[in-house]
């Protein structure tokens, strides 16, 4: 990607007609949308993607999901979370993509060197401590990467609300390496 999102507040330029006046990082996002939008061309495509899949994936800034998988606009539901934890919400959203919108495969991918592992549930216990109020949602950290993607998958398998879980698979992606590993869900 090129876009000056990626330079320094200082050496980004603005383009014609901006304003720009702190320059914090999401000045530089909405004015890399400008030079963005100034060269885009609606494809034309609707909602429903067109390889039929959706992806769960790690929010992992490294984790570059449509190169890493040879994807283009269009061929797949992405969503993110801390983890790649299938949670209510990714089930919600899995869930929306197959009766609505006509998916029929899930990817799973967790990645090496998760910040996640890192974590426990204490971290809900600190945020209770500095805030005055525990989150009502679960941390979801782990210690193996391997175990939490079977784990992912078994949530999909077993959730009443999704009509296609025949195909779920699960990977870990290396990030050192860029390669996914596949995770078979009977270990």
């Amino acid at each position: 990607m090129s876009t000056s999102a990626h330079l320094p507040a200082e050496s980004a330029q603005a383009p014609a007609g901006a304003t720009r006046t702190d320059g914090t990082v999401t000045d530089r996002l909405v004015d890399a949308n400008r030079r963005y939008a100034s060269d885009f061309d609606d494809p034309g495509m609707d909602a429903r993607p067109v390889l039929r899949v959706a992806v769960v994936a790690c929010m992992d800034a490294r984790l570059d999901l449509h190169d890493a998988l040879g994807l283009d606009l269009g061929d797949c539901h992405t969503i993110r979370n801390a983890g790649g934890v299938v949670t209510d919400d990714v089930i919600r959203s899995l869930t929306i993509s197959q009766r609505a919108l006509q998916t029929r495969s899930v990817v799973l991918i967790h990645h090496t060197g998760c910040g996640l592992e890192s974590l426990t549930e204490d971290f809900r216990i600190d945020l209770e401590m500095e805030v005055g109020q525990r989150p009502a949602w679960a941390v979801e950290s782990f210690t193996d990467v391997d175990q939490d993607v079977r784990q992912s998958m078994q949530r999909v398998r077993t959730s009443p609300f999704l009509l296609h879980t025949d195909d779920v698979r699960g990977f870990v992606f290396d990030v050192s390496t860029g390669l996914l590993r596949e995770v078979d869900p009977r270990d």
